[in-house]
């Protein structure tokens, strides 16, 4: 620990690592909270985001791929219907609320709802250190080892800068998963690199043979692109199921979004959480839009009767590995019905296997050991997503992800997102009346 170090920037109130959606909503809920005056104010609050710009998704913004949630429940809108952050303002700065309103549609487009953050984090933009890694953070203890501060050192562009923190909003979002001893190449990807890796092919020929490998809706959308992509290109989809499940998104089974959803799977037993999340699974966990499940259908049975089939689902399966080439990759599939095992050769290979939490205190070095975590080694975490921390440790660090398992199904998605932040800085402000440490 370090006694009495000199910080190089003034202290934070907030100090957010990361710079996605909720973390950009955090430093909308700072700047309202601030607009607005009071005797809580100012929050000082600045974040850092190793990306160069901001970015969400960028690798699945399909020209029509849609969202999966309602516009309202956007950046701010469940927190603050007043916000001047909202996707309505957004589209009435874009000139096409008339037209959105026309639309009849609750779930925009997805580049559009993209374009709709970047709006949001441009107005923020003075908060947001881009392309500055985090380096590490330090406790900073008072004579008595008691720590009311970290220091957060960064380096940005060569410069390495501290700056020191009473509280840290940890949001540094998801990794994409991969299963056990597949690794990218230029034939091998992750849905995440999709739109990316299209691009780098330039003038390549289009390939013969395509895999994708997953049965929830980001593969589904992988199979459709690569179908109009490359329309002369056999399109293989592999899933473990006889096809694609529809997400229920049905009125009562979407009250598990609910912020007072947070509350009653916060205060349940162990084990009915674990039952929680089975029964709405299926709201959002390998599911699919009917709309898109139907179009895939329709695109398949289409090819049937034309005699020309290039949509091919291979049902009831599981790829058992993959051999890269140089030029093609084997993909041994296995029937979970005979066991027998084929080889496809295919030029492409996306898996569409998901997201996993990134490790929310890998970031915080030394610091993590002042972090409580449970029996499975999932962080300890109070209802305000504050982690529970050694007695010595005053900071708060608070976590915008990794909180599945204490708050529900909503942890890494936007459903709650406008909510959660509010929720986060009531809790700094509250515990702002602790002394803060004076640096030597």
């Amino acid at each position: 620990m370090v006694v009495g170090a000199v910080m190089s920037e003034p202290e934070l109130d907030v100090l957010g690592i990361g710079f996605g959606p909720s973390n950009l909503a955090m430093a909308i809920a700072v700047t309202e909270h601030n607009d607005a005056g009071g005797p809580n104010s100012p929050v000082a609050a600045r974040f850092v985001e190793r990306q160069t710009g901001f970015g969400w998704h960028r690798g699945m913004l399909l020209d029509d791929a849609t969202m999966q949630v309602s516009f309202l429940k956007d950046l701010v809108t469940l927190r603050n219907p007043t916000s001047e952050f909202s996707f309505l303002k957004y589209l009435h700065s874009q000139g096409r609320l008339i037209d959105f309103i026309n639309h009849k549609n609750l779930f925009p487009l997805r580049v559009e709802f993209h374009d709709y953050f970047s709006w949001a984090a441009a107005q923020v933009a003075g908060l947001v250190s881009y392309d500055s890694e985090v380096l590490s953070v330090t406790p900073v203890a008072d004579g008595a080892g008691e720590i009311r501060a970290l220091d957060v050192s960064a380096r940005s562009g060569g410069k390495v800068t501290t700056s020191r923190a009473r509280n840290l909003v940890i949001g540094t979002g998801l990794r994409p998963r991969l299963p056990e001893g597949i690794t990218t190449s230029p034939r091998i990807w992750h849905t995440s690199q999709l739109l990316h890796n299209l691009a780098l092919r330039g003038e390549a020929p289009d390939p013969k043979r395509v895999v994708v490998v997953g049965a929830g809706q980001s593969a589904a959308e992988a199979v459709a692109a690569l179908h109009s992509a490359f329309p002369a290109a056999e399109v293989n989809a592999v899933l473990s199921r006889y096809g694609y499940s529809p997400a229920d998104d049905s009125p009562f089974a979407n009250r598990i979004f609910d912020p007072a959803a947070v509350d009653d799977f916060y205060a349940s037993p162990e084990d009915f959480k674990q039952q929680l999340m089975g029964y709405h699974a299926n709201t959002n966990y390998s599911v699919v839009d009917i709309d898109l499940i139907d179009d895939l259908y329709r695109r398949m049975y289409q090819e049937k009767v034309l005699g020309r089939e290039r949509l091919r689902m291979m049902n009831v399966s599981r790829v058992t590995r993959v051999e890269d080439g140089d030029d093609t990759a084997d993909v041994f599939v296995r029937s979970l019905v005979t066991g027998e095992v084929i080889r496809v050769e295919a030029d492409i290979v996306v898996f569409a296997t998901g997201y996993h939490n990134a490790d929310p205190y890998a970031v915080l070095g030394d610091v993590a050991a002042l972090c409580r975590s449970d029996e499975q080694g999932r962080p300890r975490v109070e209802r305000d997503y504050r982690a529970v921390t050694d007695p010595r440790l005053h900071c708060g660090i608070y976590l915008q992800g990794g909180t599945e398992h204490t708050h529900g199904i909503t942890s890494a998605l936007l459903s709650n997102t406008a909510i959660r932040v509010g929720e986060i800085l009531d809790s700094v402000l509250q515990r702002r009346t602790a002394p803060a440490l004076v640096a030597a």
